[in-house]
């Protein structure tokens, strides 16, 4: 047994996702200071995201066939040079509009397998650390609940004194260094290398693998319900972090700063909502607890936006709200790994992933266009109303499966009921 492995992908995930923050504040307040247009930052918003969809879909088999290690690698280096070309062309005088929507293009293509390939490692590296796979993903999520913690209140201190050019050169050195700890530590481990196929690689058997990930979402309630679910709240959070929140921040709260203490809030609380439901949460009922959670990380954030033009509410509403979102992502990883096949995991992940992340293009594009149209807080009050519908779902029947008590393992040979289960990766969601 060895902890290295394990320890070297969180700290990647670390890295990483707390360049991501650094991105998530930044590319909106250039937009927004170079332009002075929310439609603009909903325009890169959705030319960020609509790729994501695209790579989620198609990318599971090819993660497996070109090894999880590899892929991981390959994406943190084209995500570092897409994210540090956009402040070196606008230093330079070159940057146009275009060319910005087709480097977030590219780091938004990328972006998704290189995520995709680490978490579906988690169930090998929790048996190669000696430890259990709920206690690994609630770790995992812990871990980058802080780093996005760290992350914004850097990000926005940053964006005050040196300017969003600076924040996006950090987090190409970021996405450089998470490349870097995963091909030098996961070498060795069979699951990150390329998975032998039973057929030879072609286009009629990479469509049957991938409807093979496809069969196995649509023969699970449950997890048609969570994809569905997730999808709508996942293109309402795209709108907040990509255009409602930077617009209301730079009206309301006083600038970039602020905004990055609302998100490190948000992601600070989390990581204690993560790490508190590995302590304790597999004692308590999922369901209940997955939809009270959602129901109060949700909606409220945009109702008190909406309602209040100062900084203290809505931080109070943020922390909250973080403490019940960081149950969620450790709930359905859980439940998901202990009933996924091996060989499935990066196919189902794939299909899982792009149904959750199908609205996120819309979202930030459509609430662009709601403030240029009718004004931040109409925005917020029309996203936080679809948000509170959005989170009813586990009141419906297909959800009483979300407390079953899944085997702790899985067969390679024996696959799961269908409809008993969810899947590889489980649908995340991406509140902020």
């Amino acid at each position: 047994m060895s902890r290295r492995p394990f320890a070297a992908v969180l700290a990647a995930n670390t890295i990483s996702i707390a360049g991501s923050s650094l991105t998530l504040i930044g590319v909106p307040w250039f937009v927004l200071q170079t332009t002075g247009s929310a439609g603009r930052a909903g325009i890169v918003a959705f030319c960020a995201t609509l790729p994501v969809v695209v790579a989620a879909l198609v990318g599971g088999p090819v993660i497996d066939r070109i090894g999880r290690r590899r892929v991981s690698t390959a994406s943190d280096l084209v995500c570092a040079v897409s994210v540090g070309a956009i402040p070196l062309l606008h230093y330079a005088g070159l940057l146009e509009f275009w060319m910005l929507c087709a480097l977030m293009a590219l780091g938004g293509l990328v972006h998704t397998p290189g995520l995709t390939a680490r978490s579906v490692l988690l169930p090998s590296l929790a048996e190669h650390a000696g430890t259990t796979v709920a206690r690994a993903a609630s770790l995992y999520d812990a871990v980058s609940r802080g780093a996005r913690m760290i992350g914004a209140a850097v990000a926005g201190l940053l964006i005050a004194v040196l300017g969003a050019e600076a924040v996006l050169l950090m987090d190409a050195a970021t996405y450089a260094a998470s490349a870097l700890l995963v091909s030098a530590f996961l070498r060795g481990i069979p699951a990150a290398e390329p998975q032998r196929a039973a057929q030879k690689a072609s286009f009629a058997t990479y469509r049957g693998e991938l409807a093979e990930g496809w069969r196995f979402l649509t023969r699970s309630r449950l997890l048609m319900g969570v994809t569905l679910m997730v999808m709508m709240t996942n293109g309402l959070d795209q709108g907040w972090s990509a255009v409602l929140l930077p617009v209301h921040g730079r009206e309301d709260l006083g600038g970039a700063a602020s905004i990055g203490l609302m998100i490190s809030l948000f992601g600070g609380f989390a990581l204690l909502g993560a790490l508190l439901y590995g302590a304790w949460g597999e004692r308590l009922p999922r369901r209940a607890l997955f939809a009270g959670a959602f129901l109060v990380s949700g909606a409220t954030r945009y109702v008190v936006a909406a309602v209040t033009g100062t900084p203290l509410p809505l931080a109070v509403t943020m922390a909250l709200a973080g403490l019940c979102a960081g149950v969620l992502n450790p709930i359905l990883s859980t439940m998901v790994f202990a009933t996924v096949p091996e060989e499935l995991r990066s196919r189902v992940s794939g299909v899982t992933t792009a149904g959750c992340e199908l609205v996120m293009p819309l979202g930030g594009l459509a609430a662009g266009l709601l403030v240029d149209g009718f004004g931040i807080r109409t925005a917020l009050l029309a996203f936080g109303a679809v948000y509170f519908l959005a989170t009813l779902s586990p009141a419906f029947p297909a959800w009483r499966a979300l407390d079953a008590k899944a085997p702790s393992a899985v067969s390679r040979t024996e696959r799961p009921l269908p409809g008993s289960a969810t899947a590889g990766r489980s649908p995340h969601p991406s509140a902020k």
